[in-house]
């Protein structure tokens, strides 16, 4: 955890109450526990925060989770650096740079997206309109090929209509994310969302839901398709039944058989789907 907190104060949101403005933690004391992690083992850090990409504002200049990637990623044994909640408008070229050309910085950037309707943003109190997204989205795709890029939706915001919903389903299947987690709209006492007009009914939660859930699968599944015939490095992490799985830098999901594997990294021969991921072959 590089940071608590959040002061993006979105309007379906309580953190900023619950927890307060955004605080980066002093970069001195994150490096100092990604070390003492890699030196007992750990080969996979993943940094967090309720909005990573203001890491350091609050120190004074802008943000500076990129100086803060390119030192920890330099630590003896952090095999893999992982970065997730990097919100758009943050997403400048410097970062993108340092993931690009970092080999240890896994090609997988999680960019929330919330909703893909302007009117729905405002209404959200979002920074940034779909024009930047699909600029970040664009960005990355260029600066880092074959980069799994996954976000989350929320839909059935209040007043969100049939047309704005569809739109909605329109523009991810554009960004061709790589997963999404899809959540209806949930009230919040004390949130601005909570007062506003136009709730919609669980039926249309539900509905909506399920549609855009079907989307999302079926984006899942064509990038995992991608992967067939390629090579991946994983990061194995437990045996399910016959099995050992774990991830590739993009955070897909691999089954492979093999012995002893746990925290062990393998390159293995993608070969076909399996369950919630892929199935390969483990190269000699």
């Amino acid at each position: 955890r590089i940071g608590e907190g959040c002061s993006n104060c979105c309007t379906f949101c309580a953190i900023p109450k619950i927890r307060g403005p955004y605080r980066s933690r002093p970069e001195a004391d994150i490096l100092r526990e990604i070390e003492g992690l890699a030196k007992q083992g750990v080969k996979e850090h993943i940094l967090v925060a309720q909005d990573t990409s203001r890491y350091g504002m609050d120190f004074g200049g802008g943000s500076k989770l990129a100086e803060l990637m390119q030192k920890a990623a330099k630590i003896d044994g952090v095999d893999w650096l992982r970065v997730l909640y990097c919100y758009p408008e943050e997403t400048s070229e410097q970062l993108l740079d340092i993931i690009a050309n970092t080999p240890n910085i896994c090609s997988y950037v999680d960019l929330p997206i919330q909703h893909v309707n302007d009117a729905v943003l405002k209404r959200m109190h979002r920074k940034y309109d779909t024009a930047r997204y699909y600029e970040s989205v664009c960005l990355l795709r260029k600066s880092f090929p074959g980069c799994a890029v996954t976000t989350d939706m929320i839909v059935a915001f209040p007043g969100e209509t049939e047309a704005e919903f569809e739109e909605s389903l329109a523009f991810i299947q554009k960004c061709a994310f790589a997963d999404m987690h899809i959540f209806p709209y949930s009230r919040r006492p004390g949130t601005p969302a909570d007062t506003m007009p136009g709730q919609l009914s669980n039926a249309v939660k539900e509905d909506r839901s399920r549609r855009a859930i079907a989307v999302a699968q079926q984006m899942s599944r064509a990038y995992r398709e991608s992967l067939i015939g390629t090579t991946q490095a994983v990061l194995f992490e437990e045996q399910v039944l016959s099995f050992y799985t774990g991830h590739a830098p993009n955070y897909v999901r691999v089954y492979a058989a093999g012995e002893e594997l746990h925290n062990v990294v393998k390159n293995v021969k993608i070969t076909g789907l399996y369950e919630d991921g892929v199935f390969g072959l483990i190269e000699a």
